[in-house]
C-alpha cells in the first residue's frame, strides 16, 4: 500500500523562490474524512488521487496519471471551487520541498511541505520555515476550497 508521510508549515520570506513555478488546478470528488478523491492538473499532467484517512502524520495514498481532457472534465464534476495554486520546487539539505502559493480567495497563503519516509525522521529545516500547521485542518486542501483562507 502507497502511504504518504508529510508535515506541513507555514512560509515567511522569499529565500524559497528558486525555480519557475508550476500551474496547478485540482478539484475534489469527494471530500469524506474517511477519504478524498482529487483531480488535478498540474502544468500539462493530469491525476487522480485517492487519499485515506490520517493516522498520526501517515494516511494511505493513490496516484494515477490520467489523460488530461479526462481530468478537464471531472473537474467540473467537482463538489466546490477549484484550487488554483503555484507549485514552487526547491532543495535544502538533500531534502524536497515543495511551497504552494495559492491564488484566488487563498491568495496570500503560502504553505511548505515535505514527505517523509516514517514519522519520526529527522530533518533539518529551511529558515524561511514559519509555524507548522501539519495538524490544523484549515490547511488541508480539501477544506481550503470550501473554506478559503480569505474568509478566516
Amino acid at each position: 500500500m502507497a502511504t504518504e508521510i508529510e508535515r506541513k508549515f507555514l512560509v515567511r520570506g522569499e529565500a524559497w523562490r528558486q525555480q519557475a513555478p508550476l500551474e496547478i488546478r485540482q478539484g475534489y470528488l469527494n471530500r469524506d474524512k474517511q477519504r478524498t478523491v482529487r483531480v488535478r492538473i498540474s502544468g500539462a499532467r493530469a491525476y487522480l488521487t485517492v487519499k485515506g484517512m490520517a493516522k498520526g502524520l501517515a494516511r494511505p495514498e493513490f496516484e494515477y496519471e490520467i489523460p488530461v481532457a479526462d481530468a478537464e472534465q471531472m473537474l467540473s464534476l467537482c463538489d466546490g471551487p477549484l484550487l488554483e495554486k503555484r507549485r514552487h520546487v526547491t532543495t535544502h539539505a538533500g531534502r524536497r520541498w515543495e511551497v504552494d502559493e495559492f491564488l484566488g480567495e487563498n491568495a496570500g497563503l503560502i504553505v511548505a511541505e515535505v514527505e517523509l519516509e516514517d514519522e519520526h525522521q529527522v530533518f533539518q529545516r529551511p529558515d524561511w520555515l514559519d509555524t507548522e500547521v501539519t495538524d490544523d485542518p484549515r490547511y488541508l486542501n480539501s477544506n481550503l476550497g470550501v473554506h478559503p483562507y480569505a474568509r478566516w
